[in-house]
């Protein structure tokens, strides 16, 4: 009896997500699952997608997003799909969009997320209902912020919370993973949190062990303080008895150049004995609000939004200050609140870390912003053309892992980032020989080369170079993945 599907991807290079290498298969989707992987040949399908000479992936996922308000205002998420991104995971650096209701500008970096009207969601519950409520083109899971639980009970940021406080965090906090929320996330080197000690955390995270949740952190140092920093953070998933992620890592400012070899060799003594992850981004460039106490690790900061000065999106700093006949720190106090991009890293180190066999592939790109950093729209396909292909840090199927099969297992993702009979059809069909990144910081907003079509849940939201304008993405609640 001929097979029918509904979708066939046909004659492609199968990297099925493991690290294996590619073979040649055929895809069959029934409805939003993979129904066979192989020879095809005779099938018949309602859609058939010829994928000769190209690469045939599970859709990628960005597990370092800031996409909360994204999926609501911007429901296309072109920015991710366009690089071959199917599940995003939000409310990274201590900063979710609920649970929050506030009637005030929120601080940063709170406010990468947008102004106060924003924050209208004071359960997480709200959120993921007004998510299901209007599907994007993504799936999406989240994490509960530190920095957010903060805003919400305390009237003071700049000291560590009380107990009082704290039982008021925990209280938001469980109803978050009660929700689905996958864990909860700390930015520590933000001044809405910097002031809370390591007991805080611990006292939190200690909720994430029974829902079975993960911890992951931007952590309170990545300059002179790294290591210090490592071990806090590598304290707090110890003691509180879960994983901990180790958010975009990095050594930053030209004194650390080379010191991700100690940060690594530290990670790797450290991952034999507890259950701890990374992840990173392949620029060397960070991007965050703008903040005067970066400003002598940088080489060049690039201003990339300002709430009182939206002419100069996209300029230097040093220009900037130049033009208007003051300093830069002048300029800062005259731009905020205002984001900026930094040049502070030296690409040795991001060579090192991205090489590291448990690196994970993520983006950490700021959708909101007026000029963005162009790993917005740049991350993967930089990856899978320049640092494996044109630089051959590793080859193509080890690359695919790192977006796909790796961030799946260590954030719990379930059913997603693999090719297999069975698993949900989020798949990527891009060329390996033209993959690449099209984003650069002149020209952040632009989509990459080579990515041919993305498909969520057995339907396309890319193709052709634009977005089909399906939404067939789902907000993925942790008690579902746990029991898939």
């Amino acid at each position: 009896m001929t097979q029918h599907f509904d979708l066939l991807v046909r004659g492609g290079t199968v990297f099925d997500g493991t690290g294996a290498p590619g073979r040649l298969a055929d895809v069959g989707v029934l409805g939003d699952r993979i129904a066979a992987i192989g020879d095809l040949a005779g099938a018949t399908a309602d859609t058939v997608v010829e994928a000769a000479g190209r690469a045939v992936a599970p859709g990628f996922i960005d597990v370092h997003t800031h996409d909360d308000r994204a999926l609501l205002s911007n429901p296309d998420m072109a920015m991710k799909t366009s690089q071959g991104v199917t599940t995003v995971v939000v409310g990274n650096c201590g900063v979710s969009l609920s649970p929050l209701a506030i009637d005030r500008r929120p601080p940063p970096p709170l406010d990468l997320l947008g102004a106060e009207e924003w924050y209208r969601y004071p359960r997480m519950a709200d959120y993921m209902a007004a998510v299901d409520a209007a599907p994007a083109a993504v799936n999406a899971a989240c994490l509960v912020g530190h920095a957010t639980l903060r805003v919400g009970a305390m009237d003071d940021l700049l000291r560590p919370a009380t107990p009082a406080e704290i039982n008021n965090m925990k209280e938001r906090l469980a109803e978050g993973l009660a929700a689905g929320a996958i864990g909860m996330s700390t930015g520590l080197f933000y001044r809405p949190a910097n002031a809370a000690p390591t007991e805080e955390i611990i006292a939190l995270a200690e909720l994430l062990e029974p829902a079975g949740a993960i911890y992951t952190t931007h952590m309170r140092d990545e300059g002179e303080g790294v290591m210090d920093s490592l071990h806090e953070s590598f304290r707090i998933g110890r003691e509180a008895g879960v994983r901990a992620i180790i958010s975009h890592h990095k050594v930053i400012g030209t004194p650390n150049f080379g010191r991700s070899e100690e940060t690594l060799a530290l990670i790797e003594h450290t991952r034999t004995r507890q259950d701890i992850g990374l992840d990173c981004y392949p620029y060397v460039a960070a991007s965050t609000v703008l903040d005067s106490s970066r400003l002598e690790r940088c080489s060049r900061v690039m201003v990339t939004w300002s709430v009182k000065h939206p002419e100069v999106s996209g300029r230097d700093l040093s220009d900037i200050a130049a033009e208007w006949g003051i300093s830069q720190l002048e300029a800062v106090d005259r731009l905020n609140p205002a984001g900026a991009i930094y040049f502070m890293m030296d690409e040795a180190d991001v060579r090192r870390i991205l090489s590291y066999p448990h690196t994970i592939v993520a983006s950490d790109g700021l959708p909101h912003d007026s000029h963005p950093h162009p790993r917005l729209w740049g991350t993967f396909p930089r990856v899978l053309g320049h640092y494996s292909r044109d630089v051959g840090l590793f080859p193509l199927e080890e690359a695919v892992r790192r977006m796909t099969g790796l961030p799946a297992e260590r954030f719990g993702l379930t059913g997603r980032g693999r090719l297999a009979v069975g698993a949900h059809a989020d798949i990527t069909v891009f060329d390996p020989a033209t993959v690449i990144d099209s984003a650069s910081f002149e020209k952040p907003a632009t989509p990459a080369a080579g990515i041919d079509r993305v498909i969520v849940n057995g339907r396309a939201v890319w193709a052709d170079g634009a977005p089909t304008g399906a939404h067939p993405g789902r907000l993925l609640r942790r008690q579902d993945l746990q029991a898939a």
